[in-house]
């Protein structure tokens, strides 16, 4: 598909492997390669395959303010980060047994994903390492920027975020957070993430208990 898009998530993130190489610099660690479920983890096995870096999921889970789910004041995800927005919780009046009680239903929710990825296995230890975190695109880049937040809260030492496309303001939203942003593909005309694939098919759990299979036995 050429410069204009991407085949499918495979070839993206074969395609942004050069461009994380270049950002971690020539003196880096190997890092942990963490995908968001679900289409950012075929994306992040192939960039973990081509850095020979060992792969693994970080769910993010936004709090949404009660009656306006679609407000977020703020985010967790795996490793028990938390990330509070205060101006929003400010704003929405919410009180601590508010923000205590969103918080236990996406933890709820957040604990059942990571089980039907991970199974038993625990979340990486992320204290003091690089971390290159991997989605299909940046629509908005809350998403992004919260798993970069919450990365920050679990003491990563570096955080890269990478994707194969993103529009113009959720690039900024992100570039703001992380210690660097690889995404080759910033086009004029977003629209959509997935207008920028030839196949952009569904990722199913399935798809992402195998990608971590794959991975399970090597390099880490």
């Amino acid at each position: 598909m050429g410069m204009d898009g991407y085949a499918d998530r495979a070839e993206a993130g074969r395609r942004l492997a050069p461009g994380i190489v270049r950002a971690l610099g020539p003196d880096a660690a190997t890092p942990l390669v963490l995908g968001l479920p679900r289409g950012g983890v075929p994306v992040a096995a192939a960039v973990a395959e081509a850095l020979d870096a060992p792969l693994d999921v970080l769910l993010v889970r936004k709090l949404g303010v009660p009656r306006h789910a679609e407000l977020a004041f703020g985010a967790i995800a795996s490793g028990g980060a938390r990330v509070l927005n205060p101006d929003v919780v400010a704003l929405a009046r919410l009180g601590d047994d508010d923000i205590a009680s969103v918080t236990a239903t996406e933890e709820r929710e957040l604990r059942r994903r990571e089980h039907a990825y991970r199974g038993d296995r625990p979340p990486p230890r992320l204290r003091g390492r690089t971390v290159v975190v991997v989605d299909d695109g940046l629509a908005t880049g809350a998403t992004m920027r919260a798993a970069v937040l919450a990365l920050r809260a679990l003491d990563a030492a570096r955080v890269v975020a990478a994707a194969p496309v993103g529009s113009d303001e959720a690039c900024a939203l992100v570039a703001e957070e992380a210690d660097a942003l690889v995404c080759p593909l910033v086009p004029d005309r977003f629209r959509a993430v997935g207008l920028w694939y030839e196949d952009f098919g569904e990722v199913g759990d399935d798809d992402v208990r195998r990608a971590l299979r794959s991975f399970a036995h090597g390099g880490r």
